[in-house]
C-alpha cells in the first residue's frame, strides 16, 4: 500500500514543481486584479457618516457616501452632490445648493433634496447617537421648493457653514421611520458614492464594488478591499509581499520600505497629533499644575527622536504648524522633570515613605494610561511615558485594548484615567465639537474639558467670517489650550502611506488610449482623484 501511494504522489510532486519552476522563470504571469487592497489596524464600527467618529469607518464612509460639498486637490471648496450654490450673508445668512440631476442611489433609486433634508432632521433628532450636531445647530430651518434645491436659513452667521454640508448624505427611503442607531443599513449601507458596499466580515475585511452608474463616471478601479490586520510586522510583510497595495508606514519602517523598488512612499506632515488626554473628572488631574507637570515629565524631543524617527514635530496644542491659524508665538514646554517635581509638591503631592512614589491624603498618585492595540507608535508612547513619569514619582500603569472594545467601553463611556489617542484634523480651525463643554456629553469632548473663556471663543470664532479676526481668534485659543494643557499635545507626525507602483492616475483618455501619470500626494491627500486611480496593462505601464 505505502509503494501504491508513492507512485501517486510522486508524479504529482513532479508536475507541482515544474509548475513553480515555470511561474519563478517567467513562463507564466499572474492575472493583475484590478483592485485596491487597504490594510488597516483597526475595523469599522458604523458605515454611516452620521453615527462614525472613528477614522476606519470614516475611510470607508469617504466611498460610499457624497457630501453636497468636498475640497479638490488644492483645498479649495467644489460641488460633490451640489451643482452650485450661493451664500447670502447677513445677520442670518442663508446657503441655496442646487443639486446635480440625474445622480442615483446605488439602489436606483433617485438621489434628491428630501435626501438631504431627511440627513439633517436625522442629525438634530435627540435621539441620534451623533456627535455631528454641533455642525448644525446654528440652522433655524431649512426647505426644499423643489426636488433639486435645497435652502438653509442660519440664525446667525456660522464661519464652517460651508463645510458642514460635506458630510455623507443618506438615503431617505431606505432608513425612514427606522432606528438609525440600530439599523442594519449601518453594516450594510447603501450610498451615491463611486463604490458599492458588498461584504463585512468583522475583524478581517470590508468588500467594495466599481459603482458602474456613478454620477462621475464609473472608477478605473473595479473594487476596494479593507483588509484588517492588526499586527505591525504581519502589515508589513503583506505590503512587501504584495498582500496588500497600501497603507500608512511607521516611522521604523520607512527607511527600509521606501527604497523597495515595488513601492511609492510619500511623506508629508500630517493635519493632526498625538496626545494624552486626561480624564478631567479624575480628581489626580483636575489642578492644571498636575497635567503641566507630567507634559514637563515627558521628553517629547526624545520621543520625536526615537518614535518617528525624527519624522515629526513637536506639538504645542491643538494646531498643526502648516496652517495660517496656527500660533507661532507659543512654544512646547520643556522637558523639565525639577520642575515637573516642583509643580507637584505645590499641588500636595509628595513622597512620604520614600518608596519613590508621590501620595496625597494617603494615596499613592497611580494611575492607568490606555489605548489601542495594534498601533506600535502610542504603544512605545505608552512604555517611554511610565519611564519617564516613574523618574518624578508617579506609577504608571499600561493597558491595551482592541480598538472596538477601546472606544466602547473605554472612551465613549468615559471610564478611563488617560488615554494615549491622535486627531485627524478638518482644515477649518473650528473645533467646537472637541473642546466646547456643551460636547461634553454627546460630542468628542471625552476628557470633560470646560473653560468659559474657551467656550466664548469658539462661539465667536463659528460666527466670524472675517480671516483676520478668526485668525486672532483661534490664536488665543491655542494659547489658552497650551496654558490649561487638558491633554499633553506630544508630536505633529510625518505622514508617510506607501503605494504600490503598480497603480498610476489617468490623467484623460484620447482615441480609446489612457494618458497615465504617477499618483502623487497633493495638498488634499493622495486618495482625492480615487476614481481615476488605475492598474495599467504591461503595454500601458508608460504613463
Amino acid at each position: 500500500m505505502k509503494i501504491k501511494y508513492f507512485l501517486i504522489i510522486t508524479p504529482l510532486l513532479i508536475f507541482s514543481i515544474l509548475i513553480s519552476s515555470m511561474f519563478f522563470m517567467g513562463f507564466f504571469k499572474p492575472h493583475r486584479v484590478n483592485q485596491l487592497i487597504i490594510g488597516s489596524i483597526g475595523d469599522a464600527t458604523y458605515l454611516n457618516p452620521v453615527l462614525a467618529q472613528d477614522s476606519a469607518s470614516s475611510d470607508i464612509n469617504s466611498f460610499v457616501f457624497n457630501g453636497l460639498l468636498k475640497y479638490d486637490r488644492n483645498l479649495n471648496i467644489v460641488g460633490d452632490l451640489a451643482e452650485s450654490w450661493e451664500v447670502k450673508e447677513g445677520n442670518k445668512p442663508v446657503i441655496i445648493f442646487h443639486l446635480k440631476k440625474g445622480v442615483l442611489w446605488q439602489d436606483g433609486e433617485k438621489f434628491t433634496a428630501d435626501d438631504v433634508r431627511f440627513t439633517y432632521e436625522t442629525i438634530m433628532n435627540p435621539k441620534t447617537n451623533t456627535v455631528r450636531r454641533s455642525d448644525f445647530e446654528k440652522v433655524e430651518r431649512v426647505e426644499v421648493p423643489d426636488p433639486y434645491t435645497f435652502i438653509v436659513y442660519y440664525k446667525e452667521p456660522f464661519a464652517p457653514g460651508l463645510q458642514s454640508w460635506m458630510i455623507g448624505i443618506i438615503p431617505k427611503h431606505i432608513l425612514q421611520g427606522k432606528d438609525i442607531n440600530r439599523a442594519s443599513f449601518n453594516r450594510n449601507p447603501i450610498g451615491t458614492g463611486p463604490f458599492i458596499f458588498q461584504q463585512w466580515i468583522s475583524d478581517e475585511k470590508i468588500t467594495l464594488k466599481a459603482n458602474p452608474n456613478y454620477f462621475e463616471g464609473r472608477p478605473y478601479l473595479d473594487g476596494i478591499v479593507y483588509r484588517i490586520i492588526p499586527e505591525t510586522s504581519l502589515m508589513e510583510i503583506e505590503l512587501l509581499t504584495g498582500g496588500i497595495d497600501y497603507t500608512g508606514i511607521y516611522p521604523y519602517q520607512y527607511k527600509r520600505i521606501s527604497h523597495n523598488p515595488s513601492l511609492r512612499v510619500y511623506k508629508q506632515l500630517s493635519h493632526g497629533y498625538s496626545y494624552i488626554g486626561y480624564n478631567l473628572k479624575n480628581p489626580l488631574f483636575k489642578d492644571k499644575r498636575v497635567r503641566k507637570a507630567i507634559t514637563l515629565a515627558i521628553n517629547r524631543e526624545e520621543m520625536v527622536k526615537y518614535i518617528l524617527y525624527g519624522l515629526g514635530v513637536v506639538a504645542t496644542g491643538p494646531f498643526t504648524p502648516d496652517m495660517w491659524y496656527y500660533n507661532h508665538a507659543v512654544h512646547p514646554l520643556p522637558y523639565d522633570p525639577k520642575k515637573a517635581k516642583k509643580l507637584l509638591a505645590e499641588a500636595g503631592f509628595k513622597d512620604i515613605d520614600g518608596d519613590g512614589i508621590l501620595e496625597k491624603d494617603g494615596k499613592p498618585f497611580s494611575f492607568t494610561l490606555i489605548t489601542n492595540s495594534g498601533n506600535d507608535i502610542r504603544k512605545d508612547i505608552g512604555v517611554m511615558v511610565q519611564r519617564y513619569l516613574k523618574e518624578v514619582g508617579i506609577d504608571v500603569k499600561l493597558r491595551l485594548y482592541e480598538w472596538s472594545v477601546f472606544l466602547t467601553n473605554w472612551i465613549n463611556s468615559k471610564n478611563f484615567d488617560a488615554c494615549i489617542l491622535g486627531w485627524s484634523l478638518s482644515l477649518d480651525p473650528d473645533q467646537y465639537e472637541i473642546w466646547h463643554s456643551s460636547q461634553i456629553k454627546s460630542g468628542f469632548n471625552f476628557i470633560s474639558y470646560k473653560n468659559l473663556e474657551v467656550d466664548r471663543l469658539l462661539e465667536e470664532g463659528r460666527r466670524t467670517f472675517d480671516k483676520k479676526k478668526r485668525e486672532k481668534i483661534y490664536k488665543r485659543f491655542h494659547k489658552i489650550i497650551n496654558e490649561d494643557q487638558p491633554y499633553t499635545f506630544l508630536f505633529v507626525p510625518e505622514s508617510t502611506p506607501a503605494l504600490n507602483k503598480k497603480f498610476f492616475l489617468v490623467k484623460k483618455e484620447e482615441k480609446g488610449r489612457k494618458l497615465l501619470k504617477p499618483i502623487k500626494m497633493e495638498k488634499a491627500g493622495l486618495m482625492v482623484d480615487i476614481i481615476k486611480w488605475y492598474v495599467p496593462k504591461e503595454n500601458e505601464l508608460t504613463p
